[in-house]
């Protein structure tokens, strides 16, 4: 198996290329037929264990009836699948129309969350996140700042869906998350009070670091997310690390770099409050805010 670089492009590849054939309706024995292949090469590839040749790629899509646009995007992310590493750049074609971390976030069992600065995007309010969304990219229009805040809606639908089952999100926030208000306070409050609420849920779970413990283990590396995935199958596919910014995102899923974001989550564990106290914080920082108003 090649091991040039994070795995992450070429399972994400595979899993597009099984859910093109599976909505053409055409089983991998047929397919294999079609392309003269054997059956475990068409499995190696939709389970990602192999990089991919972009003529490959097209070829499987044209037996699949795929779109124009459809096969330049797979040739686009088969191409990635052979580079020495994965740091993907937002404005390229993959990002516009895979949106790759969401297809890895519903794929998800578990996604552990540390934030430093805001509230995750699959917990934020629709003021919180219109705030978020306006103040990071004020060259929009109203339009488009309003579409990208219809996008984070969708993805907040992943934590209730019922098949397959809703991934548990563990989220740890820092205490400065809690305490930086929006222009309208009273607006934070209400994000505030839904973020207990959701606590509450039996697939989501939030803990406060506070500010007066100190340093934690990695504390350089920021906001990080982990998701992991279904360890039932043959292939069971790594935990995947995944950091972005306003440049662009990486993806982590080397041995060394798990166990190093292992060991930062461990860190950060050993230090937060539990459940309730952490409930009981936010609502105090909320009253806190509501009697400031």
């Amino acid at each position: 198996m090649d091991d040039s670089g994070s795995t992450v492009p070429r399972r994400q590849l595979g899993r597009y290329l099984r859910e093109i054939r599976e909505n053409a309706h055409i089983t991998v024995s047929a397919a294999a037929k079609q392309l003269e292949w054997s059956t475990p090469r068409i499995w190696r590839y939709e389970t990602g264990q192999v990089p991919m040749h972009p003529n490959d790629v097209e070829a499987m899509c044209r037996v699949y009836g795929a779109s124009r646009e459809t096969i330049e995007t797979m040739r686009a992310l088969a191409r990635e699948t052979k580079a020495h590493g994965w740091w993907h750049s937002y404005g390229e074609a993959v990002e516009d129309w895979f949106k790759l971390y969401v297809g890895l976030e519903a794929a998800a069992t578990k996604i552990r969350k540390y934030e430093s600065d805001l509230i995750p995007g699959l917990l934020q309010t629709v003021e919180y996140m219109t705030e978020v969304i306006a103040t990071d990219n004020p060259h929009l229009s109203k339009g488009e700042q309003q579409a990208k805040v219809d996008v984070r809606l969708r993805r907040q639908r992943l934590l209730a869906r019922a098949v397959p089952r809703a991934p548990y999100l563990d989220v740890v926030l820092n205490e400065s998350v809690l305490r930086r208000p929006l222009r309208d306070r009273t607006a934070m409050v209400r994000q505030l009070d839904s973020l207990v609420v959701a606590s509450q849920r039996h697939n989501i779970g939030v803990r406060v670091l506070p500010l007066s413990i100190g340093l934690y283990r990695w504390a350089s590396a920021g906001t990080f997310t982990m998701l992991d995935f279904p360890d039932d199958v043959r292939e069971p596919e790594p935990t995947t690390i995944y950091m972005d910014g306003p440049c662009g995102a990486v993806y982590l899923d080397k041995p060394y770099e798990i166990q190093t974001y292992e060991e930062a989550w461990r860190s950060l564990g050993e230090r937060t409050l539990d459940a309730d106290e952490s409930r009981e914080l936010i609502t105090e920082i909320a009253k806190e805010m509501t009697d400031g108003t």
